[in-house]
């Protein structure tokens, strides 16, 4: 049997509209999606934590425990950057600790946790506190290519997570830089080294992805990711229902429901069309580019470097910075391009390209990647670049989430006083503090309102 995971809710609406995807619009399909049969549905995470706050003005994880009220019989997912949770840096441990459990009671049933370096220091407390709170914990290889990323060294990283509890193994490749061959050797490499499930997650950027899912699951791989038709294809998952019929007639039990995916697929075609008609999905993230497989530059980062650049009038230096990006890339070890070494290696290219002189204009984020902040890298950094950037100053050693201070959430609570009415609003804060400090304003300002009006109703 192969098993499906449904992406439509967290990350084929973040790949192609930018998760801009609010509630409202997919309550009333969520009771059908519930009879589909899917392995599990990937509700939260990712981006969608940030984006509910910052521009749909919704409360995340009210969010969560609306989906979960609405999907009882469907485990929910949901995507954790480890160490990172759902921000871009490094909390302390008893941060990730709460926010793991916070996750769990508020409805989430599987964790898939990542780390961008894969670096396993970085997934370990995720990990167990994902498994004493009762829920799965899916270990992640943040899947990429270089001199450094071998088999061998995917399998050493796979028998590490294994050893820390992780009731699954995820392939996450991000990129669509995942072919049909390394799937096949890959997901063997992996069925031999644990007794675990494989999941296969990957993108149609490159346009590989049909034949990549087929490969993976002729070798073994338990579950796919995939998107209803509807918001598959492009930078997103491949199609739903279209692996769902091949893999029928290939004879597997996929498990789903024709019927239900039919409505699904119906439900969400004029979400697609006012997406597009008011510019929010771009025709372009539904097409396939294989500049990828040149660059190793997963889609949404091409898009970044083309939009910071034209943001600086500098439109004509993109070949420049897509050239220079592999280059920084090596130099700081091989990171796998995913939230946020992506965003560190780009803006850094584009950086060397604008001065005319490598690492002349160093940003605080890459000084703090070359200490050690983000972990250890696949391979060392380059020395000379990193003492250019670091100077005199020293690499840390251990975990950097060590060093940070243990007080975080106590401090955070007497920051927002009576603006938080829960420990999720605190979270929420140490997350993304300018943002949900705004949000829980607004919040507090609608709620006099609403009691003001209902006052001057009574009298």
């Amino acid at each position: 049997m192969i098993r499906f995971t449904e992406t439509v809710l967290r990350d084929a609406n973040q790949s192609l509209i930018a998760t801009r995807l609010p509630f409202e619009k997919f309550e009333p399909i969520l009771s059908e999606m519930d009879k589909a049969g899917y392995y599990s549905c990937e509700v939260w995470g990712g981006a969608t934590f940030d984006v509910c706050l910052r521009f749909l003005n919704e409360d995340p994880w009210e969010r969560l425990r609306k989906i979960r009220e609405a999907m009882p019989n469907t485990k929910l997912q949901m995507l954790l950057r480890g160490q990172n949770i759902l921000g871009y840096a490094h909390y302390p441990d008893d941060i990730v600790r709460r926010f793991v459990r916070a996750s769990v009671k508020n409805g989430i049933d599987i964790i898939r946790i990542f780390d961008a370096l894969n670096d396993v220091n970085n997934l370990k407390v995720a990990i167990e506190e994902t498994v004493n709170s009762g829920a799965m914990a899916s270990g992640a290889i943040s899947y990429t290519i270089s001199p450094v990323h071998t088999l061998d060294n995917y399998v050493k990283l796979v028998k590490e997570m294994a050893a820390m509890g992780v009731g699954s193994i995820c392939i996450k490749d991000m990129a669509g830089l995942l072919s049909p061959k390394n799937a096949y050797d890959l997901v063997s490499a992996i069925k031999d080294a644990v007794d675990l499930p494989v999941v296969m997650h990957t993108h149609c950027t490159t346009g590989l992805a049909f034949m990549t899912y087929l490969k993976g699951v002729e070798a073994g791989a338990d579950v796919i990711d995939t998107a209803i038709s509807p918001f598959s294809g492009g930078t997103s998952q491949p199609a739903t229902e279209t692996l769902s019929f091949a893999l029928r007639e290939f004879g597997y039990d996929t498990g789903l429901n024709k019927e239900s995916l039919h409505k699904i697929a119906a439900y969400f075609k004029p979400i697609r069309a006012e997406y597009l008609e008011n510019g929010t999905l771009n025709p372009i993230s539904l097409t396939t580019d294989t500049e990828c497989l040149q660059y190793q530059i997963p889609g949404g980062m091409l898009s970044n470097l083309l939009s910071q650049l034209k943001m600086l009038n500098a439109s004509d230096k993109f070949e420049e910075a897509l050239k220079e990006t592999p280059k920084v890339r090596e130099d700081m070890g091989f990171p796998p391009l995913v939230t946020p070494t992506s965003q560190l290696v780009g803006n850094m290219a584009v950086q060397n390209v604008l001065a005319g002189e490598r690492y002349k204009n160093v940003s605080s984020e890459i000084k703090a990647y070359c200490r050690g902040e983000y972990g250890k890298t696949p391979a060392p950094i380059n020395e000379e670049v990193r003492k250019k950037i670091l100077g005199d100053i020293k690499p840390i050693e251990g975990r950097y989430a060590e060093t940070l201070p243990a007080d975080t959430f106590e401090k955070a609570k007497e920051t927002l006083g009576e603006l938080a009415k829960n420990e999720e609003d605190v979270l929420s804060y140490i997350a993304f503090p300018p943002v949900t400090e705004k949000f829980l304003n607004a919040r507090k300002a609608k709620e006099e309102n609403v009691c003001t009006f209902s006052i001057e109703e009574v009298e």
